[in-house]
């Protein structure tokens, strides 16, 4: 058979259900041998919509995402979301096409070194030399992508060696499992645990990706440990469960900063350091510190390990759980409720442009508890990091490791074909939703219903938020929009326009049970940015 037949067919062999991306030239035989597969390639209107789909398809499912383009500027475009899943942890595979093997050692048209250029992003990149080496490299690819910590990894696959005869089969897929921790390990965390004053759990979305949630519940019920989770982490514990404090991650001084500051022990679980840098809950460098992951930490001069339980985190948990103490009472439980006020702050007000508070209450009212809602990146995800409840996880995505504008659109379209069943919100800033709006038009083709709810402010707010904070002015941060229920409508999509506040919830209502995709421009009132940034500096800790 032609290399390309087998390659499908090594894909195929891992699982895979789509493809994201764009056909070229460089990847024709890839792309014809794809018609006699069974794999849905999902034709995407720019080649980082491709990569974002891949990304969050993959966090959502545990298993690779796979996109695809062409050489030189398909690859390059590839880059952006390829790094987004790899710092956030989701497994990916990027193929990219390319030139003829004869053409590399030179200067040549659209030419470039992929392999080399995806290698600082990926934990894997590899470049197809000779059919003979395709099953050995797809198959190393899924199981360095899928293996933790989860991440991406490339394969360059050159026209001239596509089209080669191969005599060859996919190789077996056998799936790693997660090593037992050593038992000292556990008992000398247990020890500490258990001679605490004022233990501290901070989850991270390692958690998640060791599907370790109810394990973590229990253990912080049993154990009365209360528990901050990171922004990647939201509903890794129910925003409802006795010992859950919110998230952590506001660049700032915030209520759960004071239990950080209260912690005599801080038991890090699933935590990775890219989520929320140690320096910013750790400045003093002198609360012990447990480290509960499948991997050893990273060395970080604010992260200094007092005991470290590597391995799975299930069963880590259960063991720590039968060995150490209860603890009693939960002096932080002021802190939690102070939260909750916050949420509440302005849940009757209708004004418009809408409060950031007012908008998330809405939605979380509007949507089911085990709907998807995907955060774009800016000020609006600093708002739904903080006050969007969750009680299951994988209910609010957010990136937070590579943290990349123009991820909602696409992601969400990834979300739903990961989720069929559960409806999904695109929540995004009118900067953000640009980035990668041609997506809809992808998601109309396919028949993906979703909704986009754009924060409409006609600025880059996040960083208008920390100019006011730094310098007390602003610079060069403010644009115009189209009229963006025109430009719903222009694409076949429905547009609403949030023009009093008493309408957002009947139209996200709405929008939700329709079976296609709609967008609702609701302007925002990023007054109340500085406003939380002055509470929160003048805050006296509630414990």
């Amino acid at each position: 058979m032609k290399a390309a037949k087998l390659f499908v067919k090594c894909l195929e062999n891992e699982g895979v259900e789509y493809i994201f991306g764009i056909p070229g030239e460089e990847n024709l035989d890839l792309m014809d041998a794809l018609l006699e597969s069974n794999i849905t390639f999902i034709t995407t209107r720019h080649e980082q919509g491709a990569a974002f789909m891949a990304d969050v398809y993959g966090r959502l499912t545990g298993r690779a995402g796979v996109c695809l383009a062409t050489l030189g500027p398909g690859a390059t475009n590839l880059i952006t979301g390829v790094a987004d899943a790899n710092m956030d942890h989701a497994p990916v595979i990027a193929i990219a096409g390319q030139a003829s093997t004869h053409r590399l050692h030179k200067e040549s048209h659209q030419v470039l070194d992929l392999e080399l250029l995806f290698q600082p992003i990926t934990k894997y990149s590899s470049r197809l030399l000779t059919p003979d080496v395709i099953n050995e490299v797809v198959r190393k690819a899924f199981k360095v992508a899928q293996t933790e910590k989860t991440g991406a990894c490339f394969i360059e696959f050159p026209e001239n060696i596509a089209e080669m005869e191969v005599d060859d089969v996919p190789l077996p897929v056998k799936y790693s499992h997660a090593p037992e921790p050593p038992q000292e390990r556990v008992e000398a965390a247990a020890e500490i645990i258990s001679e605490a004053k004022n233990p501290m759990i901070l989850a991270g979305n390692g958690v998640i990706r060791g599907r370790a949630w109810q394990q973590l519940a229990d253990f912080a019920e049993k154990m009365r440990i209360p528990v901050a989770n990171t922004f990647m982490a939201k509903g890794v514990i129910p925003f409802k469960h006795p010992m859950a404090l919110g998230s952590a991650g506001l660049q700032a001084n915030d209520y759960i900063s004071c239990g950080f500051n209260k912690a005599d022990v801080i038991i890090c679980v699933g935590y990775d350091l890219v989520e929320y840098h140690p320096y910013l809950w750790h400045p003093t460098r002198d609360r012990k510190i447990i480290h509960i992951d499948r991997s050893p930490a990273e060395v970080d001069a604010n992260y200094s390990v007092t005991v470290g339980v590597s391995g799975d985190i299930k069963h880590s948990l259960l063991r720590l759980m039968e060995l150490a103490s209860p603890h009693t009472g939960n002096s932080m439980r002021a802190l939690r409720r102070a939260l909750i006020e916050d949420m509440n702050q302005h849940k009757d007000n209708n004004a418009v442009p809408m409060k950031p508070q007012k908008i998330i209450w809405d939605l979380r009212t509007a949507m089911e508890l085990e709907d998807i809602a995907i955060s774009d990146v800016g000020a609006h995800k600093m708002w739904m990091s903080r006050m969007f409840r969750c009680e299951y996880p994988n209910t609010c995505l957010i990136s937070n490791g590579f943290a990349s504008m123009g991820i909602a659109v696409p992601g969400a379209i990834g979300a739903k074909l990961a989720e069929p069943d559960r409806r999904v919100v695109a929540v995004t800033g009118d900067a953000g939703f640009l980035m990668n709006s041609q997506e809809i038009e992808t998601a109309l083709r396919y028949k993906i219903p979703m909704v986009i709810l754009i924060w409409s402010d006609s600025a880059y707010g996040l960083i208008e938020w920390k100019q006011m904070n730094h310098f007390g002015r602003t610079s060069n941060i403010s644009f115009n929009n189209p009229d963006f229920v025109k430009y719903a409508e222009s694409f076949g999509a429905k547009g609403y326009r949030i023009e009093k506040g008493e309408d957002l919830l009947p139209i996200l209502k709405k929008a939700l049970a329709d079976d296609t995709v709609s967008i609702i421009d609701c302007p925002v009132d990023y007054s109340e940015n500085l406003k939380l940034t002055s509470k929160l500096g003048e805050m006296v800790c509630p414990i």
